[in-house]
């Protein structure tokens, strides 16, 4: 019995066919991985996108534009440049400095501005909807979008002025609005203008003395101030001027309310380069230092010489 050989039993396993296949496949991870991978990716450009400015976004544009020899060899412009990302351009040949603006980027930086006024304008009257104080003042309110711009009027009335009678004191009421208004206005890079309005009616010394220019240029420094006191980042204004009764709203009457305003102008970027380039020394030459074009020859006859003559 003890000699008597035991009989072997050998198992053989069969082998699955394919790769991967049952619970024990791992193939599916590293697709679900890269899928993962590429949404992280997509979503952390989408959020630099979103924090990223008008000026960034239409310079990164442009240079996606720009073949990558250009980007690399461009000349002054790798230095001197603002641009977040060297190059730019749509012009290969160029060498030295920057290249020419693409009209679609300008284009495309105006709709970005009118879409960032228009969001402006409807915080305003969603802010106004919101605060009992000033619903009950809409009338007083006027927002357009106009070409230069966003404007926001502040019109004056017989039975709530807004400042007091022949001065530049502000009433309480007015300065609810400008102080309200002053932290949307800190919400985009636009400057403002500022400009106070008056009526007809002439002080007794008329222009010669203290007058409606004065009134209304301190009006608008008033207002100024408030908006300052309403936590207006400094250096936001780029103008305030008094314009006295010249641009008058209605032709009621020289003493009608609604000429006697405030007027906000949230400046585009055009209007703004306009108002720099009208002032700015450095873009407004003296004509006397113009060169004067250089004196152009006598042209000589072509006329055969006549008789007697040489």
């Amino acid at each position: 019995m003890k000699n008597q050989a035991h009989p072997i039993v050998v198992v053989r396993r069969r082998k699955h066919k394919g790769h991967g296949g049952g619970h024990h496949g791992g193939s599916w991870k590293i697709a679900y991985a890269d899928f993962m991978t590429a949404m992280m990716a997509f979503f952390l450009v989408m959020w630099l996108i979103s924090i990223s400015s008008p000026k960034e976004l239409a310079q990164i544009a442009d240079y996606f534009k720009t073949p990558l020899s250009a980007a690399i060899t461009g000349g002054q412009r790798i230095a001197d440049s603002s641009s977040p990302i060297p190059g730019g351009g749509d012009d290969v040949t160029q060498q030295q400095g920057e290249v020419k603006k693409n009209p679609d980027i300008d284009e495309l930086k105006k709709r970005m501005e009118t879409s960032r006024l228009k969001r402006l304008r409807d915080q305003l009257d969603q802010l106004i909807e919101a605060d009992p104080k000033l619903r009950a003042l809409r009338p007083h309110l006027q927002i357009d979008l106009v070409q230069e711009g966003l404007r926001i009027q502040i019109i004056d009335s017989q039975n709530r002025p807004m400042f007091k009678n022949g001065s530049a004191e502000v009433e309480p009421y007015m300065r609810d609005i400008l102080r309200s208004i002053a932290p949307l206005l800190n919400d985009i890079p636009n400057k403002i203008s500022l400009s106070g309005h008056t009526d007809d009616l002439p002080y007794a010394m008329g222009e010669r003395g203290y007058s409606n220019w004065e009134l209304s240029a301190d009006r608008a420094n008033a207002s100024r101030r408030e908006l300052m006191y309403g936590g207006l980042t400094d250096g936001k204004v780029l103008r305030v001027v008094g314009m006295a009764s010249t641009m008058r709203l209605t032709d009621r009457g020289p003493e009608d309310a609604i000429n006697r305003r405030i007027s906000l102008l949230v400046l585009n970027k055009q209007a703004e380069q306009a108002i720099v380039h009208e002032n700015a020394e450095s873009d407004n030459q003296p004509l006397s230092t113009l060169k004067e074009p250089a004196a152009v020859a006598p042209a000589q006859s072509t006329l055969p010489p006549q008789p007697g003559t040489r």
